[in-house]
This record gives C-alpha cells, structure tokens and sequence, in this order.
C-alpha cells in the first residue's frame, strides 16, 4: 500500500443531490454570465499583456537606457514589490464595494500607467512609473477572477478556473506577437509596445463598465441596506473581522504565503527573462526568440485548461504535484540544446507543466451566492481559494498570492546575476564567444524550485470541493468564524466540515 500521505493526496469526493454534469451545466450558463467571465478574462489577459512588455524588450530598454540587463530587471523587481500594496487596496475595495467600479478603475489606471511608460525618457522615469504601475497590477487578478467566475454553476468551474489562468499566457502570446510585427516595423520601436497594451486596458474597462455587477455582490448589499447598517460601521466590523480572522488562521496564512512565493518563483523563474535567455546564451535573433516565446505560451495554455478540468476529479493537490514532476522532467530539454526546434519543445513542455500547476492553484477570490436555487454551497476549484476564510475570499487569496509575488519579485535580478557571474562559450559567426550562461542558471533555479513546490504541496492541506455560498459577507458580525452562515438560510453539514479543515489547517 502506498504511504497515508500520499492517499490523501486523492480526497474523498462526496456525492450531492442536484450535482450537475458538466455540459448541461455548460448550456446552463446565461448571456449575462459568459459576458461576466470574458469581460474578466479580458482583463487578466491586459494584466499579462502590460507585465510582459518589458520581458519581451529587456535588450532594447538596456540599449535605450545604456544599462546593464541586470539594471532593467530592477523594473521586473519593483512592478512584482508593488503589487502586494495594490492587492490589499483592490481587495478591500472589492469585498467591500463590488466586482464592477473597483475593475473598471484598476484598468484604466493600468492603462494610464502603460501609457506612460512609453513615453519615459530617463533610467528613473522608467523605473517610477513601473513601480506605480505594480500598485494597478496588484488588484486586477482578485477582481477579474471573481467577475469570471463567481456566478457561473458548480460545475463549470473546474473547466472554467483553468480557461481563466490561460488569460495570462494568452497574453502573453498577444505581447509577443505585437513586439514581432508592430515593434518590428515601426520606428518608435519599444514604445510601441506599450502603446498598444494602454489602448487594449482601456478596451477591457469600456467591456467591464458594460457588464451589470455580479449578482452575488448585489444580494450582500441589499441585505445590509435592509437592515440599516451604514458604511462606517461596515468598515468598523470588516476592520474587526478580519483581526479575528487573523488570529484564528495565522498559521493556514503563513502556508498560503510559502505556497504562493514557491509557485510566482516557478513561473516567474521560468518566463521573466526567457527571451534574452534565447538571445544571450543561445544566439537566437529576436524574431526567433519571439517565436520560441509564442509556442511556450501555447503549451501554457493547453496546460492550465487541462489540469483545471482535471484537479475536479484527483484532487488539486495531486494535479499540481503531477505538473511540476512534468516541469522538472523537462529541464533538461529547455536548456541543453542548441537548435530552435528542440529548445521551442522545451519551452512548450515546460510551460504546460507550470501554468497547469497554475490552473489549479491560481487563487480565485470566490463569493456567497445566496441567489442560489439548488440547497448545495458551490465549490471553487482552486487550491488556495478553498483553503481561504469564507467571508474574506477577495482579500486573503490576492493578499496571500501578492505577498508571495513579491517574496519572489527578485527572480529575473537572480538570474541576471547569477548569468553575470556564470559565463560559457558559444559559436557565432564562426568564432567563440564568452555569454552570460543563464541557461545553467535557470536549469538550477528551477529545479530546485521544483523540489521546493513538491514538498510544500505535500504537506499542505486541501479542502476539495469547499462551498462558500451562504457564509456571511467580510462586513457583517461574526463573518471571521468558519461557520458564520446567513441566519435566513439552512447551514447544513458543511459548515462543521469547513470549521474542522480551518482549524486543522
């Protein structure tokens, strides 16, 4: 028999009356609700698209600038340090205010900020306007994810979870291909770039003001309206709740961070600098490494899709397990040959891996939906989601999440000055040439961020198929305890089942 810690990582899956399959569920989904999740998915896609511009251009900004790569990935470093500040903003914000304002602002905020930056002349400008512009980027995750997802049916969310992630790599790819043609051909050259990305932002924040609020959000604020109670002491008791909860899950918060900061190291370790990577130690021309980037992300894609759909059925701690194995596995292939062929496989097998691991563990800031007409609670099917006090799932997902992102906000500086202090020949036009090795470099970053992940995976709990929707709201008395539901609705017997994993937790 296999070790007990390793049949845990399968949980037992309860059957619930009125369970639905998932393609009747899929036709279930209202107009109102598609245009909820993709006007969500469009702006986590901006999200990546604004990140990932300076990523794409690291060779071009150290030539503009006359910088060392090292000097601009400070940029990369100070957006990731920044953002924590504008999740616990957004996140307040959100959870006190609605999915629909807060989203529209954060985006054209983005827009302002991305619009800005390309028209920066000096080293300082760029590196200010990219650390205010880590503030904007900080909120859009929490409020984009809960617009997308929060009132599609149960059993769509698996599928849907792993979609939404993909927004990223989608992004991404948009990026790439936009600094393939548009950066290529005209003379503004960099600049382009961001451009584009501020046009497409306020694109996004002209979608979300078109698309009603989120019903959920809608039936909290009723309730409260009802019953009289005014904004100053709905702040006073969301301030008093979220001490509580603070104390009651100080330990789940300090898992939540190790897990976010091991998986931003993941993904950031494995994308942040992979252009000038190709560039550097491996000669590509910038089309080509464009185009490596382009096929990495297509993996990323048909990986977080997948393992989102199939977290659903061996759990999510197994799933993510399963993707990082895959991503060490295939090291190896992304860093040892020297041909565009087998380089871009590796790119695209590692991709899957890390943004499938992403697909499941992406923290979704779910809400009650006590519009409900079944009696089961939703479940949201994402690792750290399920893991979060209900009543502040905006709030401590992003906040864990952003934290960990800026644990890891160093990951480009590491490597560019571990490339600077690790060099290698390499042929070019016939004679050698000393590079920066950054791909022994991030051989070993990753791999040892593999083994990190796997175990913190291991150790941690999982809460599969928690459900969320008749707990209280994060500004209503008493929400901080696990089994805080609405007075008016029955509790049932999820509510001993979440409190024992919290406290387990």
């Amino acid at each position: 028999m296999a070790p007990k810690f390793l049949q845990n990582l399968v949980p037992r899956r309860e059957k619930k009356e009125g369970d639905q399959k998932l393609w009747p569920a899929l036709k279930s989904i209202t107009l109102v609700q598609w245009a909820q999740f993709w006007s969500g998915y469009v702006a986590w896609t901006c999200d990546s698209i604004d990140f990932f511009s300076v990523s794409l251009t690291v060779p071009m900004l150290a030539a503009q600038f006359g910088k060392e790569t090292t000097s601009i990935t400070t940029a990369i470093t100070l957006t990731l340090l920044f953002r924590s500040v504008g999740a616990v903003i957004f996140g307040i914000l959100s959870d006190r205010f609605g999915r629909k304002w807060p989203l529209v602002f954060n985006l054209v905020l983005c827009s302002i900020l991305e619009l800005g930056t390309g028209f920066v002349q000096t080293y300082k400008q760029f590196l200010a306007v990219r650390a205010l512009f880590g503030v904007a980027m900080g909120g859009v995750w929490g409020l984009a994810s809960s617009t997308a997802l929060e009132n599609l049916p149960v059993a769509t969310r698996g599928l849907a979870s792993g979609v939404l992630q993909e927004g990223y790599a989608v992004g991404y790819l948009l990026a790439a291909v936009i600094n393939l043609t548009l950066v290529a051909e005209t003379h503004q050259g960099w600049r382009t770039l961001f451009w584009t990305g501020a046009g497409i932002s306020m694109f996004a924040a002209i979608i979300r003001a078109m698309v009603p609020e989120s019903e959920v959000f809608l039936r909290a604020k009723a309730i409260e309206k009802a019953k009289g109670t005014t904004t100053t002491k709905k702040t006073k008791i969301f301030l008093r709740e979220m001490k509580e909860m603070l104390k009651r899950h100080w330990l789940l918060c300090i898992y939540a961070v190790l897990l976010m900061t091991g998986f931003n190291f993941l993904s950031h370790g494995s994308q942040d600098l992979y252009p000038t990577y190709l560039e550097t130690s491996k000669n590509f021309s910038a089309h080509n490494a464009t185009i490596a980037t382009i096929i990495g992300n297509l993996g990323a894609f048909a990986g977080g899709s997948i393992a989102g759909w199939m977290s659903q059925y061996i759990g999510r701690r197994l799933t993510i397990i399963i993707c990082v194995l895959l991503v060490g596995v295939f090291i190896p292939l992304w860093i040892l040959p020297t041909s565009f062929s087998a380089l871009a496989a590796g790119a695209f097998c590692i991709q899957v891996g890390v943004q499938g691991a992403w697909g499941v563990v992406r923290p979704f800031p779910p809400s009650p939906d006590h519009t409900s007409q079944t009696n089961d609670l939703t479940q949201i099917p994402i690792q750290l989601a399920e893991l979060s006090p209900p009543a502040f799932r905006a709030t401590f997902p992003g906040v864990a999440y952003q934290v960990g992102n800026m644990i890891s906000s160093a990951s480009a500086q590491i490597e560019a000055t571990g490339g600077n202090n690790l060099k290698t020949t390499i042929m070019v036009d016939g004679a050698p040439k000393v590079v920066d090795d950054y791909a022994t470099v991030q051989g070993i970053f990753i791999g040892v961020i593999v083994a990190f992940v796997i175990f913190i995976t291991i150790i941690g709990p999982e809460n599969h198929s928690s459900h969320f929707e008749k707990h209280k709201t994060a500004f209503e008395e008493g929400a901080a305890a696990d089994d805080a539901v609405l007075e008016d609705e029955s509790t049932g017997s999820q509510a001993g089942d979440e409190k024992s994993l919290h406290e387990s937790a």
